[in-house]
């Protein structure tokens, strides 16, 4: 079943949409919330969601650019790239609305108090700020962009983070797959795989491209295994 957009109150004022898909049942589940790369929650993001939930798990995926330019934007528009520019200061402002994206999913009567933070492209860092910062249990992230800024963050990480980019991202480089390969030599709850031959961007269908469906497929299975540690 499709899931749905609510609203959700920003503890800095306002609101922002947030994309929500819940599974059949009552049974209590973990979460997985997604932060979306810069075309925000478009239909690639609305269906990873909804396959997360078809699977018996809550999923929530915040408009993370609703206080300059929200809602999902198409792949071919010069906008998209705006979104993210000053890049710091947005993913800031993002910790706040996974935090209170988190806070909303905790008030559904199906939440177990569980979740993972799942981040693509701009949101990948929010594979380890979720689990570092804003209470989230563990995270993974999908070609992953600007984490040569945050690998200190792993230092000392107590809870499970996973990786993936394929070794032709551009938006990764070599030097920075490198010294996260070397990382998890040292970091027992860091996870990273890199597959040859693929592109960034090779989660989602609408990058015709880079989509590499058994790249995704492996992906989802290993956020599947997150969620299911945390039943």
């Amino acid at each position: 079943m499709p899931g749905k957009t609510i609203k959700v109150r920003s503890r800095n004022n306002g609101e922002f949409d947030c994309y929500v898909a819940t599974p059949a049942g009552s049974g209590k589940v973990p979460a997985v919330v997604l932060a979306s790369a810069v075309h925000g929650v478009d239909a690639d993001i609305r269906c990873i969601a909804d396959e997360f939930a078809a699977a018996g798990y809550i999923a929530a995926a915040p408009d993370l650019f609703w206080r300059t330019l929200p809602g999902p934007l198409p792949r071919d528009d010069a906008r998209a790239a705006e979104r993210s520019q000053p890049r710091l200061p947005v993913l800031k402002s993002g910790e706040t609305d996974m935090a209170d994206a988190l806070l909303a999913v905790r008030q559904l009567r199906q939440h177990n108090g569980k979740a993972v933070a799942m981040g693509f492209c701009f949101g990948g860092p929010f594979a380890i700020l979720g689990p570092k910062r804003l209470g989230y249990d563990a995270g993974i992230g999908c070609h992953s962009t600007q984490m040569k800024d945050f690998i200190q963050e792993f230092d000392g990480l107590a809870k499970p983070v996973c990786l993936i980019w394929g070794d032709q991202d551009t938006a990764a480089p070599p030097e920075v797959q490198a010294a996260y390969v070397e990382k998890a030599k040292k970091i027992p709850q860091l996870e990273v795989h890199i597959f040859p031959g693929i592109l960034h961007g090779y989660m989602m269908p609408a990058n015709t491209k880079a989509y590499s469906p058994d790249t995704r497929k492996f992906s989802m299975d290993k956020a599947l295994e997150l969620l299911h540690a945390l039943r």
